[in-house]
């Protein structure tokens, strides 16, 4: 099974921008999807992004035009750049391969806050 450790978080200004991410303990291969997630207090874990092996992409609609999901599989890591962060935007993200069993990572807390 493939580690996942996120990293990036922190408290940003909203319109601020962060860089997430992702980076496995294992080979990435181009078989599988990479994707972000993220749960809120009180909510439930959203889509935020995924990127497939063949490198199509997929946002959700209140993230779409802001981040993007890149990954480089020489370092065996996912990104996600967010941009224009939103104080909506504040929760715990948390990086998902797809596989025969998906693994998890243990998250990273993003705070957008005035």
């Amino acid at each position: 099974q493939v580690e996942l450790v996120e990293s990036g978080g922190g408290v940003v200004q909203p319109g601020g921008s962060l860089r997430l991410s992702c980076a496995a303990s294992g080979n990435i291969t181009n078989a599988y999807a990479m994707t972000w997630y993220r749960q809120a207090p009180g909510k439930q874990r959203e889509l935020v992004a995924s990127i497939t092996g063949g490198g199509s992409t997929i946002y959700g609609s209140s993230v779409q035009g802001r981040f993007t999901i890149s990954r480089d599989t020489a370092k065996n890591t996912v990104y996600l750049q967010m941009n224009s962060l939103k104080l909506e935007d504040t929760a715990t993200y948390y990086c998902k391969k797809s596989g025969p069993v998906d693994s998890w990572g243990q998250g990273t807390q993003v705070t957008v806050s005035s």
